[in-house]
C-alpha cells in the first residue's frame, strides 16, 4: 500500500466527535462508487478478518443500508445506516447504529451521526468522515471498543480494493513502442474464451502466459482472494493477426464488477509519449464520459479510461520511464 497517502484520526471530546481523513490514489467516481454500491461495500467494508454482507441497501435520502459484519466463526454482527442527506459525489450523511437481523436498532450501544465528504484533487480523492455521538461516555465507549484500529483497517481494505482494480486494468510493458490492443473482460470464462481464440489464430500466449488471481502473493498488500476467484484469470495476452494483441481478465462479481455486453471491451492505445497519450485522451473523450482521468498510477503508467460520445470504450496507457 502507499504509505504516503494521508490518514488522520482526531478525537474532540468537547464536541463528542471523531474526525477521520483518508486519502486514496483514485478518481472521485471510483471512490464514491466504493462507498455507495452494496456489491463494492461487501468487498472492503469490514476490519479483517471480518467480512461484510449486505441484506438490503437503498442509497437515497430516507433510505437505509442493513448489513452484517461476519466473523471467521460465522457470527453475524448486524448494523444499520439511515441516510439523511446525499449530494452526488460530494457528501452524504446519516445515522449509524447496531441492529438485529430484522433491522431493529440495538439501544444498548451508542448511535452516531456521521457526514462523509469527498474531495477530488489532481491525483487523489480525500474522504473526510465526521462522527458525532450523543454523549462523551458514548464516544469513550466506542474508542474503548477499538474504533480507531477498526476504521484504519477498514480504510486500508478500500485502498487494497482500489489497487486491485488498477491491477486488473494495468498493462506492464518493457518498452514504449506504440501499439493498439483490445482489452476484454469476462464474468469468469476468460480462459475458455482465450483458448478458443488461440486455437483459431494458432499463436502462443505472451507475457508469461495465463496469470491467475491465486498467483497474487499473499500478504497485507493484497485484499483477500475468495477461493472461487483464485482460479480465475487476472491477465492474459494473445497476439493475433497483424501484430494486434488481445488482452483479457475475468471481472468477477466478488471483486465488485458488474459486466454487461457493451462495457466488457475496450480499445487500449499505448502511445510512444506522454504528450501523445494526453492528446489522444483529451480529443477522444470530448463530449464522452470519463471513467478515470489521465493520471500517474502506482503500477508505473500514465493511464486513463473513458467512453467516447459514440459509446465506444477506450483505455490510454503510457508506460512511465523506469527509475532506479
Amino acid at each position: 500500500m502507499n504509505s504516503n497517502l494521508l490518514f488522520d484520526f482526531t478525537v474532540d471530546k468537547d464536541k463528542n466527535s471523531i474526525k477521520v481523513t483518508r486519502e486514496f490514489a483514485a478518481n472521485l467516481t471510483l471512490v464514491w462508487d466504493a462507498w455507495t454500491k452494496p456489491e463494492l461495500l461487501d468487498v472492503w467494508f469490514a476490519p479483517k478478518p471480518y467480512v461484510t454482507k449486505t441484506k438490503l441497501m437503498d442509497f437515497r435520502e430516507g433510505g437505509f443500508w442493513h448489513y452484517a459484519m461476519i466473523s471467521p466463526e460465522n457470527m453475524a454482527h448486524w448494523n444499520r445506516t439511515d441516510y439523511k442527506k446525499i449530494e452526488h459525489q460530494k457528501s452524504f450523511s446519516g445515522l449509524d447504529a447496531f441492529a438485529d437481523e430484522d433491522g431493529n436498532i440495538n439501544t444498548d450501544f451508542p448511535r452516531s451521526q456521521f457526514t462523509n465528504v469527498f474531495r477530488e484533487d489532481a491525483f487523489t480523492t480525500t474522504v473526510t468522515i465526521t462522527i458525532v455521538y450523543e454523549s462523551l461516555s458514548d464516544l469513550e465507549k466506542v474508542i474503548q471498543m477499538g474504533f480507531r484500529e477498526g476504521i484504519a483497517m477498514t480504510l486500508d481494505n478500500l485502498e487494497q480494493y482500489i489497487e486491485a482494480q488498477f491491477k486488473l486494468r494495468g498493462e506492464f510493458k518493457k518498452d514504449n513502442a506504440p501499439r493498439v490492443c483490445t482489452y476484454l473482460n469476462f464474468p469468469g470464462n476468460t480462459e475458455e474464451a482465450f483458448l478458443f481464440y488461440q486455437s483459431v489464430f494458432k499463436t502462443e500466449f505472451a507475457g508469461g502466459g495465463i496469470q491467475r488471481f491465486g498467483d497474487l502473493p499473499a500478504g497485507a498488500d493484497h485484499p483477500p482472494v475468495a477461493e472461487e476467484v483464485k482460479k480465475m484469470v487476472l491477465h492474459v495476452q494473445l497476439p493475433i493477426t497483424g501484430n494486434h494483441v488481445l488482452m483479457g481478465t475475468d471481472a468477477p462479481k466478488e471483486m465488485g464488477f458488474t459486466l454487461v455486453q457493451g462495457n466488457n471491451m475496450h480499445i487500449s492505445i499505448e502511445p510512444a509519449t506522454r504528450e501523445e497519450a494526453k492528446r489522444l485522451f483529451d480529443e477522444l473523450s470530448a463530449d464522452g464520459r470519463v471513467d478515470m482521468p489521465m493520471q500517474d498510477m502506482f503500477f508505473g503508467a500514465y493511464f486513463g479510461s473513458f467512453t467516447d460520445k459514440y459509446g465506444i470504450n477506450w483505455m490510454i496507457n503510457f508506460q512511465l520511464p523506469k527509475t532506479d
